[in-house]
């Protein structure tokens, strides 16, 4: 299972990078806009949706948010503004099931809102930060490497040191200890990014505590794939990637972190000179 996940992560890291300096920002949001379509069919499973048919039907009903947002005036940014304040609804929700767990999916309405509330505004996150001049393809690479490190560290911390369990119902390997040491992370990211990231001396302290935020954020994505895939008794979201199950189970912190950092980014205004 490591050698898979090891091989895995050796493709698909550097065409990731090419793809975010290389591609156009139309491209870009198409090769990401395939991603999150195989995301959407995986959630789709994790409602219940067994037949093909159904889920492609999910599909088709969930796809016009993607393409309609791009025509309509300031419909990245509503969509971006939705999904930030929606993890915080998601949050309340998994701490609810974790102090009174229930068995089964929630209703089709229901977990199909969920699922276009989690992916949906993510997309439009990255396509917004990769094609805005002032910020641009180094800060979409900062918050993947901003996740990835603070989901690293809260592995490695929660197997050595970890004794308190964060969500023992939704996901029984994830402990405080795990939390504070991606949160550190956070805060050790956000002071390396403002230097490499050039961004204003005085504005610093704000873009330290908004990475604080987006990996506080991101173990909410986490946790609510990991409720939706307790509810529906499966293990993985899917078996695309070897060693590391679906692209949900890749991509479920980034899609809480990337609406978070950008609504950051556009509330704390211009953070580079």
């Amino acid at each position: 299972m490591l050698k898979q996940r090891i091989l895995t992560a050796a493709v698909l890291i550097p065409l990731i990078v090419l793809a975010i300096f290389k591609l156009p920002n139309s491209a870009f949001a198409l090769l990401l806009g395939v991603f999150v379509a195989l995301g959407f069919w995986e959630w789709a499973g994790l409602m219940g949706l067994g037949d093909s048919t159904d889920r492609a039907m999910y599909l088709m009903l969930v796809a016009p948010l993607l393409v309609g947002a791009g025509f309509l005036p300031g419909g990245l940014l509503v969509g971006i503004t939705i999904g930030a304040a929606w993890w915080l609804i998601a949050l309340a929700w998994v701490w609810r099931f974790n102090t009174r767990p229930v068995s089964g999916p929630p209703s089709v309405a229901m977990s199909g809102i969920c699922g276009a509330l989690v992916l949906a505004p993510a997309w439009m996150a990255l396509v917004v930060l990769h094609g805005t001049e002032t910020y641009g393809p180094r800060y979409v690479l900062f918050l993947m490497v901003l996740v990835w490190l603070a989901d690293t560290g809260a592995y490695f911390a929660g197997r050595m040191f970890g004794k308190h369990k964060l969500a023992p119902n939704v996901s029984p390997g994830k402990t405080w200890e795990g939390v504070w040491a991606a949160l550190v992370v956070g805060l050790g990211m956000g002071v390396v990014g403002g230097r490499l990231l050039e961004i204003n001396v005085q504005l610093q302290p704000a873009f330290m505590s908004l990475c604080v935020i987006t990996v506080a954020l991101s173990i909410a994505g986490d946790l609510l794939e990991s409720m939706f895939k307790r509810r529906a008794g499966v293990k993985d979201s899917g078996t695309l990637l070897p060693g590391h199950g679906g692209v949900l189970d890749r991509i479920d912190s980034l899609t809480a972190a990337a609406p978070v950092f950008v609504g950051g980014l556009l509330f704390l205004g211009t953070l580079v000179p």
